[in-house]
């Protein structure tokens, strides 16, 4: 089972990139899955999508076959999504974009909302009205928000940080779970995205 975090925020050194690497770290200790990748926006920026993506276009080919090929043996994906003014970045919204099916359909995925100050519930439900209709990605029920993003998960605030950490075992380990079941409906032979290319 692999896990690929998706680090949306295509500023550098944020506080997304940080988190990231705090649920990579949580599912590594708890042994979760055999390999956790980040795919870092701010790191690896895509550029913005164009209808070449869908003729074969040679500059996008080269350019998505490692990012195609991490999705593609993922089992379960985690998507953190820093708030900027009440939004997901745009960079994270072209991910949704360039992706589709082949690579996140039918596998569950974890939003994680980061916020500078007491938001963070925004980006949940764009991500879950918005993100998921052509990919297929299924989002599990649980989700995340780090509030106050600059002091969790820092040892500023033990007690603060001890919760965190308990409900991101939590949320992770039940993406576990649900990574184990839809690995049976991708194999099932029932999926047909060649005649239901777009969901309704």
């Amino acid at each position: 089972m692999n896990l690929t975090i998706i680090s949306g925020s295509h500023r550098k050194d944020s506080q997304s990139t940080r988190i990231s690497h705090v649920l990579k770290e949580r599912a590594e200790t708890l042994g979760l899955f055999d390999q956790v990748d980040i795919l870092d926006l701010a790191e690896n920026p895509l550029p913005l999508w164009d209808e070449s993506i869908w003729s074969g276009n040679e500059e996008w080919k080269t350019l998505l076959a490692p990012w195609r090929a991490t999705l593609n043996a993922s089992d379960a994906i985690v998507v953190v999504a820093p708030e900027w003014n009440g939004m997901v970045p745009s960079g994270l919204k072209n991910f949704f974009l360039i992706f589709g099916a082949a690579q996140l359909g039918h596998k569950p995925g974890l939003i994680t909302a980061v916020s500078a100050g007491q938001g963070g519930s925004y980006p949940v439900v764009e991500l879950r009205s918005s993100s998921y209709k052509n990919c297929r990605l299924c989002y599990i029920p649980d989700h995340l928000i780090v509030r106050q993003a600059a002091s969790v998960m820092t040892g500023e605030d033990a007690e603060a940080d001890q919760h965190m950490q308990e409900r991101m075992d939590y949320s992770l380990s039940v993406l576990k779970e649900y990574a184990v079941g839809l690995k049976g409906a991708r194999e099932s032979g029932v999926i047909d995205h060649k005649t239901f290319r777009n969901g309704m």
